[in-house]
């Protein structure tokens, strides 16, 4: 196994900041806009041995803290506990070579119990309130990007 896939250990408090660990970046118009529509994002969390975890996940923006909402006993919420360091990559659903890229951590966790981040993404991707209402424990991740990115290539999507 060669270093590069070494697992790496979250940064312990105190430590001195990773490339990643810079300060907080604002979201450019481009980023916002491709955040409030209803486009889908990959997020990607870190399991306990350092290896990626990716899937895809409905994204909302307060400010320019992106929002995810999830439950918290799954794995995905479970990473996040062990290290709130993410990456996410949100595509243009009508133009797939529109695309915003973001790293960055996770600074707060909310209980949403009542669902109401989620009932407000579910509007957003499926024009209702989320129909699934049990949950063990529903949380939404609050997180703060320290690179915000934005790209859109000159390919056409036009599949044939």
């Amino acid at each position: 196994m060669s270093d590069a896939d070494q697992p790496r250990p979250a940064p312990a408090p105190g430590a001195p900041p990773t490339p990643d660990a810079r300060r907080a970046r604002r979201l450019g118009e481009d980023v916002r806009r491709l955040l409030d529509a209803p486009n889908f994002a990959a997020l990607a969390t870190l399991m306990p041995d350092g290896s990626p975890k990716v899937e895809p996940v409905w994204v909302g923006r307060e400010g320019d803290h992106v929002l995810v909402a999830t439950d918290a006993r799954g794995l995905k919420g479970r990473n996040l506990a062990l290290d709130g360091r993410v990456a996410l990559s949100i595509t243009d659903y009508a133009n797939p070579y529109e695309q915003a890229l973001i790293r960055g951590r996770v600074i707060e966790t909310r209980p949403d119990d009542e669902l109401v981040v989620l009932d407000r993404l579910s509007q957003q991707y499926i024009g209702r309130p989320f129909p699934r209402r049990k949950w063990s424990a529903r949380v939404v991740y609050v997180i703060e990007a320290h690179v915000a990115r934005y790209y859109r290539s000159p390919l056409e999507h036009t599949p044939g």
